[in-house]
């Protein structure tokens, strides 16, 4: 295929979200490690050097699929709590629910996406990974203000429980609990949680 052929077929950007699609079955299928731009292009349909002209260097594609990660896991939380319930605790537990099935079935992209999010320079990543969570971190303050939550620092607050859930949703991923079983273990660790952190 020839370069116009390309462009024709993929205008207006659809060549990009071509690519990320492909790239996050391949990661889904394969892993991380055996992510190729080449491969891509043939899976596609276009040129080996035509990914070039969006992704650079392979980096470039991996910081793409982990934004585009986080904006969709965002999305599921926000869509979690946006019902007209204003109970705090089922509001927790909806948004830690939307995380840890998120993390059960997209398991080698949450491992790409915790893999690029700590930087020492601020990327699209790192505040793709910042808006996802903002839910979470908003209930928090809500619940100290309500004092539900004891006064404490944000975000360690919130790593506490991001390590809990993601260390639930590891266990379900390595076959250490049946995937039927991760909303008992959730609501149990979300309960936990909130007595431990009461006032």
């Amino acid at each position: 295929m020839d370069e116009q052929t390309e462009q024709r077929r993929y205008h207006h950007g659809g060549l990009r979200g071509a690519l990320l699609e492909a790239a996050e079955r391949s990661v889904r299928e394969r892993g991380v490690a055996q992510l190729s731009l080449r491969d891509l292009a043939r899976e596609v349909g276009v040129s080996h050097a035509a990914p070039r002209r969006h992704f650079p260097e392979r980096q470039d594609l991996l910081d793409a699929l982990a934004e585009a990660g986080f904006r969709r896991l965002g999305g599921s939380i926000r869509e979690a709590i946006s019902g007209q319930d204003r109970d705090f605790s089922a509001r927790v537990r909806r948004a830690t629910g939307a995380f840890a099935h998120f993390a059960t079935e997209n398991p080698a992209l949450l491992d790409l996406m915790n893999a690029t999010k700590h930087r020492p320079e601020k990327t699209g990543v790192t505040r793709a990974a910042e808006s996802a969570f903002s839910p979470l971190v908003d209930l928090i303050h809500e619940g100290q203000e309500r004092e539900v939550l004891r006064a404490g620092h944000l975000e360690e607050i919130g790593t506490i429980l991001y390590a809990t859930i993601n260390g639930l949703a590891t266990l379900v991923n390595n076959g250490l609990i049946a995937p039927g079983r991760l909303d008992d273990f959730v609501e149990t660790a979300v309960t936990q949680f909130l007595k431990g952190a009461a006032p």
